[in-house]
């Protein structure tokens, strides 16, 4: 008998009734695809620009190139989507003071406007505006839009582009709402006119309800209530529409999913605030999965395009790369309750660290290094394709979509415990194509390596994922 269990301990799926274990005596995690129910279509994955594209784009020509070829080209990030930040531009008087002891250097981003009666200064803001150009020359399919965390410093109470002296009261003066509004529009007929970038939106507010907004601050960033951001859309709208620009409203872009439900019932009861946007944006640096529900229900009354427009890592983790498998997880559930069409990073560059971004540099020496991140993020936004259609898994630690021509299935499984866990794809209601499948794994010791594949058997697919390990499936389909 003991012989026995110890052979049955081996094997690789052992059935009790509805109970299966794996080969560790675990219980098998079932993943069951369903094809019949699909969500959204995927626009695609990107980055903001700001900050590290206004320093990394006046870096040597050959390693702008190199780096924008990691970030675009299918076979590594495949990004396609990107935040170009029109940039306040703080008081003179404060350069190399608060902004560069908080956040640094980058945080400096320039404004194109030194005073009500100055002239446009165009040659502002170099390196994001190099950075963008080759973006667009990579990837003519590159969708962009043009966003803002702070109006001129000369436009606040303030006089600083940092935040109000109250972190909680608005820092824009009403005198200065049309300025305001025409200064972001000056902008974006200026990189159409001189640059044909056309920015398929433009989000006038960022985090704006949040209370870290102050005078002295460490970034740009400006508190807006609901009741001035609709202020704002009702000049701002009609004003660019009179531009003939293509470029849309979006907004509120607040920093999480709570505080932009909150925005987004305002504006329901407002009555005539989403005739005049064309896209609603959230940032999710917290939210629970019922919140994601919420979102996704109101979004989908509302009828608008939908973007996950910046996040980054939450808690505390023993290690970088278990903060980054906290950070996909967050990407898994904001796919799967919340349902944006585009899911974005806030940095792709950073220099302190290793877990806010997917390269980390040297702003100066123009040195950089791939980190974990980087094949962490590979895993969906190389496989999981513009103009996939995301659909169910009945799973958080599986994330699946379908190509147009529904034959290739992508599957992606998450394990964030330091141990193997083994899964059970179920594809019955699948037809596989016999062509086969591929698979690419990252965990500790692999970066987005090919592996080899587990067999079918009977439409199904067992896997032990490794501890600490996020495995990518492609799968050919037959019609």
């Amino acid at each position: 008998m003991k012989r026995l269990i110890k052979i049955l301990c081996f094997c690789s799926l052992i059935s009790f009734g509805e109970v299966c274990l794996g080969q560790n005596g675990q219980a098998v995690t079932q993943i069951n695809i369903d094809p019949g129910q699909t969500y959204q279509t995927i626009e695609g994955w990107g980055s903001s620009l700001c900050w590290w594209a206004a320093q990394v784009g006046n870096w040597d020509e050959a390693k702008v190139d190199s780096i924008v070829d990691l970030i675009t080209s299918p076979d590594k990030l495949n990004m396609n989507i990107f935040r170009y930040n029109i940039g306040g531009g703080d008081d003179p008087s404060h350069l190399d003071g608060h902004m560069v002891k908080g956040k640094g250097k980058r945080a400096e981003m320039e404004g194109f406007k030194a005073s009500i009666d100055a002239p446009y200064n165009w040659e502002a803001d170099k390196g994001q505006r190099i950075l963008m150009l080759k973006i667009k020359a990579k990837r003519p399919d590159a969708v962009f839009e043009a966003f803002s965390n702070s109006p001129p410093y000369w436009m606040t109470y303030s006089g600083c582009a940092g935040g109000n002296f109250d972190p909680m009261q608005d820092n824009l003066k009403p005198e200065f709402y049309n300025a305001f509004c025409d200064y972001l529009l000056d902008v974006c007929q200026h990189y159409k006119q001189q640059y044909d970038i056309d920015f398929k939106t433009l989000e006038p507010f960022n985090e704006s309800t949040s209370n870290y907004w102050y005078n002295l601050g460490s970034q740009e960033g400006c508190h807006f209530t609901p009741e001035t951001q609709m202020k704002i859309i009702r000049i701002l709208a009609p004003k660019l529409a009179a531009t003939g620009l293509k470029t849309m409203l979006s907004a509120s872009d607040e920093t999480d999913i709570a505080s932009t439900i909150k925005v987004l019932k305002a504006y329901q009861s407002a009555g005539d605030i989403f005739e005049k946007i064309g896209q609603i944006n959230t940032h999710t640096y917290s939210g629970t999965n019922p919140e994601r529900i919420e979102a996704n229900a109101l979004v989908k009354s509302i009828g608008k395009p939908f973007w996950q427009s910046e996040t980054g890592p939450s808690g505390n983790s023993k290690t970088s790369f278990e903060s980054n498998l906290g950070l996909a997880q967050k990407l898994f559930d904001d796919m799967r309750y919340m349902k944006p069409q585009a899911w974005l990073d806030w940095q792709l560059m950073e220099e302190r660290n290793e877990v806010w971004c997917l390269m980390r540099c040297n702003f100066n020496s123009q040195e950089y290094q791939i980190v974990k991140n980087f094949y962490v993020r590979m895993q969906i936004t190389r496989f999981f394709k513009q103009g996939y259609t995301m659909i169910e898994t009945g799973n958080d630690e599986a994330l699946a979509a379908m190509n147009p021509e529904k034959t290739e299935l992508v599957v992606a499984i998450i394990n964030k415990a330091d141990h193997i866990k083994p899964f059970s794809l179920n594809l019955k209601s699948l037809r596989i194509s016999g062509k086969g499948m591929s698979g690419y794994k990252t965990s500790s010791s692999e970066n987005c390596a090919n592996i080899q594949t587990p067999e079918f058997e009977n439409q199904s697919i067992n896997y032990d994922a490794p501890g600490l390990s996020l495995t990518t499936f492609i799968i050919s389909l037959g019609k």
